[in-house]
């Protein structure tokens, strides 16, 4: 569960830094310094890792607003999905990933 939030990506707008109201949208720096980027996709917002072993790969959707958002994350190396939240503060993202709400890990990634 190590990488559970290894969601580094977020489904790129290339260069934008910002959504026009939303503060999710752009391009992020995950932990293991991969660039990830989140985009309007659906009705809600994508991760998607744009460098790193994953690059291409869709590894969350969420929904929200002003800064707050929860959906799903997806650990690309396990492949295994689970229950996430994100924060948004500034220019640091929070991800929070849990099994069955009770095990958890948090990361925070800064926007590139």
């Amino acid at each position: 569960m190590k990488r559970i939030l290894f969601f580094a990506a977020t489904l790129s707008l290339a260069t934008t830094v910002a959504h026009a109201g939303d503060p999710i949208v752009g391009n992020w720096k995950t932990e293991l310094g991969d660039t990830a980027a989140i985009a309007p996709c659906g009705g809600g917002y994508c991760i998607t890792l744009k460098s790193g072993k994953h690059a291409g790969k869709q590894i969350g959707t969420f929904s929200g607003k002003d800064g707050s958002y929860s959906g799903k994350i997806t650990d690309p190396d396990a492949n295994k999905t689970y229950d996430g939240s994100l924060t948004v503060s500034g220019g640091a993202l929070k991800m929070k990933g849990c099994v069955l709400k009770v095990v958890c890990e948090s990361q925070t990634w800064p926007r590139l």
